[in-house]
């Protein structure tokens, strides 16, 4: 059966699914395989539980019932119905993508267009091969834009994403030292993630750039491109206050946001632009982004106790970490605390990353910190305002011990860290 004729079906169908978790009534059950699992063995199960089709690509599992579609691969199947659906709607696409601020870009341009137009956005962080048609399924008739987020780790990916979404529109947030082992390099990592400027450019289409990042302007020279964030800028935003949750200005309207973090003003300055080329009214934008909380463990300010928790243990990677000590580093408090956790995915530059964040520590005693995981307890440090822990455990003992009080403290580390375990202890 053609990608047409399962599009037909798609359209009588009440949504897809690819867990079997997940299945909700007349869904089309996409038996996708991977590494350590195989869908096509759960084709049945999806059908008990009210599947209207299921698409298989194995012979084993297909029903000369009709129930079941034969396709020779389920995930390009999947890709390409959501590539023909996003054609079939004609729905303007935004895409983003970027090193730090992806999923926080994503909720704020989405809180602040759905003030205006029906808007469909990326779920979660589901910004991969799959969560990307995803998105572009979960839209329908009623769609009047697109918010895809793009997520990659190696060279290639953002191309084969923005081949499936053909996005209208794009912003990148920053060129960060994120997914090193996958991308190689910085370079590489500036490579990879303007895969979607160059798509983007040769299909004629528009940016959206942050006046405050050369790098940015330098890469999209060359595009269509809308500017923001200066006064040279097509959408002159200023930031105002940034000592507690960031104040900015735009059009003569103060918007006072539920963010911290100075590095957060590009992720606000990108939706008030967006906003506003789409003919958000600055009022609209204001009630949008004062609206948005963030949550997930994305810059939240937190308070326990006698104590202020900034938790940004989301994740981490060199450049996002070396941003959030930054900010730290200006916040009030005389009480400072820092936990770390290790930065994953940096291949041969993790030894010498780690080391470089304790270097700035210690050469910036602003507070105690507390480092833990292998490869930050790898790392060579003198100072006394610095502590190293080579597990959780360990740290969890120190914190049990010596339970900080009027503390105002930052807790930053990668995923896998699962570092708001901390919030059960202090």
């Amino acid at each position: 059966m053609n990608t047409t004729s399962i599009h037909h079906l798609f359209l009588e169908s009440s949504g897809v699914s690819t867990d079997t978790r997940k299945i909700f009534k007349n869904c089309i059950f996409f038996a996708l395989k991977g590494e350590n699992f195989n869908g096509n063995l759960f084709a049945q199960e999806a059908l008990d539980k009210g599947a209207f089709k299921v698409i298989v690509d194995e012979k084993a599992f297909h029903k000369s019932t009709g129930e079941t579609i034969l396709v020779e691969n389920v995930l390009l199947m999947l890709q390409e119905l959501a590539t023909f659906h996003r054609k079939f709607l004609g729905v303007p696409i935004i895409s983003l993508t970027g090193s730090n601020g992806k999923t926080t870009s994503k909720e704020l341009i989405n809180a602040v267009l759905s003030k205006k137009l029906k808007t469909v956005a990326t779920q979660g962080n589901l910004n991969n091969h799959i969560g990307v048609p995803l998105t572009l399924l979960a839209m329908n008739k009623e769609t009047e834009i697109g918010i895809v987020e793009m997520g990659a780790n190696h060279l290639g990916e953002i191309k084969m994403l923005s081949e499936i979404a053909e996005p209208d529109y794009g912003y990148i947030t920053n060129f960060g030292k994120a997914h090193l082992e996958g991308f190689g390099s910085l370079e590489g990592v500036v490579q990879g993630k303007t895969e979607l400027y160059q798509f983007l450019k040769k299909h004629r289409k528009k940016i959206f750039v942050n006046a405050n990042d050369p790098k940015q302007l330098a890469n999209s020279e060359e595009i269509d491109r809308i500017t923001f964030g200066t006064a040279q800028s097509d959408f002159d935003i200023k930031l105002l206050d940034s000592s507690h949750h960031l104040l900015v200005e735009f059009g003569g309207t103060q918007i006072q946001s539920n963010l911290v973090g100075a590095y957060n003003f590009a992720n606000l300055s990108a939706a008030i632009a967006i906003g506003a080329y789409f003919k958000v009214s600055s009022e609209e934008i204001k009630v949008g982004i004062e609206a948005y909380v963030p949550s997930n463990n994305r810059s939240q300010l937190i308070s326990k106790g006698t104590n202020t928790i900034l938790m940004d243990a989301y994740n981490a990677n060199p450049t996002s970490m070396l941003a959030a000590l930054e900010n730290f580093k200006q916040a009030k408090g005389s009480n400072k605390i820092m936990f770390l956790g290790d930065m994953f995915e940096l291949g041969k530059e993790a030894e010498a990353e780690h080391q470089n964040i304790v270097d700035f520590l210690a050469k910036n005693p602003f507070g105690n910190v507390f480092l833990v995981g292998s490869n930050f307890y790898k790392t060579t440090n003198n100072a006394i305002h610095i502590k190293q822990f080579e597990t959780f455990d360990e740290l969890k003992n120190e914190i049990e011990s010596n339970t900080p009080k009027k503390a105002t403290i930052l807790i930053k580390g990668s995923r896998g860290m699962a570092l708001e375990r901390i919030l059960d202890i202090i």
